[in-house]
C-alpha cells in the first residue's frame, strides 16, 4: 500500500476506485466498505484509493469538541495496510479545505487528481462546504464528469449496526467485549516504554510503563485489563493497569503492563498492546500487601482466561 500525506502528493496514471471517510477505528462497518472497494478493484484495471483526513474534521470545525479518536494515524495506517489497498491518502484537514465547494472537490480532487472511475460511498455521505452536497448531487457530478457512483445502502450499513461513536462509548465505559466485537479486533494502545517509579519491581510485579504521545487517543476507563503484545516476534500476554495508582497516592495517569512469563529491558521500545478484556475497576488498598494479593488474583484470572483461548 502506498501512503500519501496529502492529496497533491498523489500521482498515478491508472484509474482509481475511491472511498472517502475518517475511518476512525477501521471497524467492521468500515471493513465492509473497504472489502467492496478491493473486490471492485480486482475486477477492473484500476487501483483502490482511500481518502481520509487528519486532524479529524470535528477537531477543526468545532474547536470546543473534546472528541477522542480510536486510532492514532500510525495505527489506522497499519490496520488499512492489512486490507490489500493500493493507495491511502491522509490529507491535512483545515478550514481552507473545508471551504471547497462540492463541485471544486469533485473536479479538482476526484477527477483531475485521482483520475476517478468510480466512488463507493455510504448512503448518508455529505460533502463540500458546510456539507451542503448529498448523494443526489454526487450522482449528478458523476454523470457530468464521467464516473460511477455506488451507494452503500442503509440496509447494508444498518445490518452491521456499528459506529465509531458506539465503540468510543464502550471503551470509555470499559466494556471491551462490546468494543472489540464492533472493531473486529482487540483495541490497540501504542506508545513508548518509559521509566516509571519502579514500584511494581519492588513488590514482585515489574511493569512496562507506556507513554502515549497522541493526546487525542481514547484511553479506556481506569482499571485492570488483560492484554497481549508482540515482543521480539512472540505474542506475550499480560495484565495492564490504567489509572492513578491510588494505593501509593499517585497523581498522574499511568498505563502499566505486567507481562506474564517475560522479562527483558524494554525501555525506549515502541510497543502496541491489544486490550482483550477488562478485569476490574482500579481500587485503593490500605496496604501494599493487600495490593500484592490483588495483583496476584488478577494475574491468576488472566492466566485462566488466556488458557481458554489457546
Amino acid at each position: 500500500m502506498k501512503v500519501f500525506s496529502s492529496i497533491c502528493e498523489f500521482n498515478s496514471t491508472k484509474k482509481t476506485i475511491v472511498t472517502i471517510g475518517t475511518f476512525d477505528g477501521v471497524h467492521i462497518g468500515h471493513q465492509k466498505i473497504i472489502e467492496k472497494l478491493t473486490q471492485e478493484t480486482n475486477n477492473a484495471d484500476c487501483e483502490s484509493l482511500i481518502l481520509t483526513f487528519f486532524p479529524h474534521p470535528r477537531m477543526v470545525l468545532h474547536e470546543t469538541s473534546s472528541i477522542k479518536l480510536l486510532n492514532s494515524i500510525n495505527e489506522k495506517t497499519s490496520l488499512l495496510d492489512k486490507m490489500r489497498l493500493d493507495n491511502l491518502v491522509i490529507h491535512p484537514f483545515d478550514r481552507e479545505f473545508s471551504n471547497l465547494s462540492a463541485e471544486e472537490f469533485v473536479k479538482t480532487i476526484l477527477v483531475d487528481t485521482f483520475n476517478i472511475q468510480k466512488i463507493i460511498i455510504g448512503y448518508d455521505h455529505r460533502f463540500g462546504k458546510n456539507r451542503s452536497a448529498n448523494m443526489d448531487d454526487l450522482i449528478e457530478f458523476g454523470e457530468k464528469y464521467g464516473f460511477e457512483v455506488e451507494q452503500i445502502s442503509a440496509q447494508e450499513v444498518d445490518s452491521v449496526s456499528v459506529s465509531s461513536t458506539k465503540i468510543r462509548d464502550a471503551i470509555a465505559n470499559g466494556t471491551m467485549s462490546i468494543a472489540n466485537e464492533y472493531l473486529g479486533y482487540d483495541y490497540l494502545l501504542s506508545g513508548k516504554i518509559i521509566q516509571g517509579k519502579q514500584l511494581g519491581r519492588t513488590i514482585g510485579f515489574p511493569t512496562a510503563n507506556i507513554k502515549i504521545k497522541e493526546n487525542y487517543k481514547l484511553i479506556p476507563k481506569n482499571g485492570v485489563y488483560i492484554v497481549n503484545s508482540v515482543i521480539q516476534g512472540k505474542t506475550v500476554f499480560g495484565i495492564m493497569n490504567i489509572g492513578l495508582n491510588p494505593t501509593v497516592n499517585g497523581e498522574d495517569l499511568s498505563i502499566e503492563v505486567h507481562f506474564l512469563n517475560f522479562n527483558a529491558d524494554l525501555y525506549n521500545t515502541e510497543i502496541t498492546v491489544s486490550v482483550m478484556d477488562r478485569i476490574r475497576d482500579e481500587k485503593k488498598f490500605t496496604s501494599i500487601n493487600l495490593l500484592k494479593s490483588q495483583i496476584q488474583e488478577d494475574k491468576n484470572y488472566a492466566i485462566s482466561y488466556i488458557d481458554k483461548l489457546v
